[in-house]
């Protein structure tokens, strides 16, 4: 509701009745009035019921107006109502003194009602419509965050649809996309203060995305002939350099998405990174590209580990579910298939001191998995 000037309650400090009454006959007609006669009953009233202005006397026994003017302003409670001062301390020390404690205006006696008048009425313009900013800021900051919540569900449903999407041509499950997201989350909290990793994992509007993100690791794999992605036992040389195409698919729909229907830097381009290279590895010999090092994104370096881990302990045509103890083994200490040169090794120490936080994710959203508990 918008208030408008006569809705106005003064407040008039003064401990002269010849002065109130003059103040009275001058405003008393078009706002409500409340009197205190000393500063403790100005502050007493004012914390009770906040005038919307304050017309205070300077000169008052006990109490003087700096001292009433110095106790309003330190209190949450009136700190924002305006006070003009009212007294016949003429000094320009004085009207420095009261604006510095402050007061919005500085009035001296003997003055003109209709200066009086006017310098009110301008004062609780400006208070009111302040009030209607505040209303209206609050209006919007409520609608932006709907409109962020509503965003945010809206990239939780591209995802779940998308991967959903791969699910349907690949026999790995939902629940391995929930346990891969939750192992790279936890990576990635376990070196967001390391040296190496700061100033890309220090921020957790960042990890955020890669939780959101890493279900599309493999959204690449609807590229895949049939054939291919659902023949049991080994593929032929050819068959998996087919197979390795995925990331290249992957990526470039995550990336098409990105520009096309979000802009850039939305979570898609993260998802677009971490499906372009969660299979290169520290040593050079991963594909797409062959990226060695710090040459891979720190995203696909976790989601390496992960879907590594997430694969050993998940059964497949062509074997059966690893235990958690042996797919730690295999990833710490190597087998035929995978040795520890493939991970970046402060990001295989995270893995070997989070083990027991990746079998619990396991044990969480298992499905038919072979993890003892």
């Amino acid at each position: 509701m918008v208030r408008e000037p006569q809705d106005c309650t003064l407040m008039v400090v003064d401990d002269t009745e010849t002065n109130i009454d003059l103040l009275l006959d001058t405003l008393g007609t078009e706002y409500e009035i409340m009197v205190a006669i000393d500063g403790p009953t100005a502050l007493e009233h004012a914390k009770a019921n906040p005038p919307d202005l304050i017309l205070l006397d300077i000169m008052m026994p006990g109490m003087d107006g700096f001292e009433v003017c110095r106790r309003l302003k330190q209190d949450s409670r009136t700190r924002n109502i305006p006070i003009i001062f009212v007294t016949a301390m003429n000094e320009a020390l004085d009207e420095h003194k009261g604006l510095a404690l402050g007061a919005v205006d500085y009035i001296t006696k003997p003055f003109s009602p209709p200066i009086v008048r006017m310098r009110v009425r301008n004062h609780l313009a400006l208070k009111l419509a302040q009030e209607a900013l505040a209303v209206q800021n609050a209006t919007l900051e409520d609608r932006v965050r709907e409109r962020t919540q509503e965003l945010e569900r809206t990239q939780d449903v591209t995802i779940q649809c998308m991967a959903s999407l791969a699910e349907t041509r690949d026999m790995e499950t939902g629940e391995h996309i929930r346990r891969s997201q939750h192992y790279v989350r936890t990576l990635a909290r376990h070196l967001r203060h390391h040296p190496r990793f700061r100033a890309v994992l220090d921020n957790s509007h960042y990890i955020e995305m890669l939780f959101k993100s890493a279900p599309l690791h493999d959204i690449g794999k609807v590229g895949v002939p049939d054939r291919i992605l659902l023949k049991e036992g080994p593929l032929t040389k050819e068959e998996f350099e087919e197979m390795k195409r995925h990331t290249l698919y992957g990526h470039e729909a995550l990336r098409r998405a990105e520009m096309g229907l979000l802009g850039q830097s939305s979570f898609l381009s993260v998802a677009a990174e971490i499906a372009y290279t969660h299979h290169e590895r520290w040593d050079g010999s991963g594909y797409p590209r062959g990226l060695k090092g710090d040459e891979i994104p720190v995203s696909g370096r976790l989601m390496a580990i992960a879907d590594v881990y997430d694969a050993l302990i998940s059964r497949r045509s062509y074997k059966e579910a690893f235990s958690h103890e042996k797919a730690v083994n295999i990833i710490i200490s190597g087998d035929n298939r995978t040795l520890p040169a493939h991970f970046d090794p402060d990001v295989l120490l995270a893995f070997s001191r989070e083990a027991e936080t990746f079998r619990n994710i396991a044990l969480r959203f298992q499905d038919g998995l072979h993890i003892p508990a």
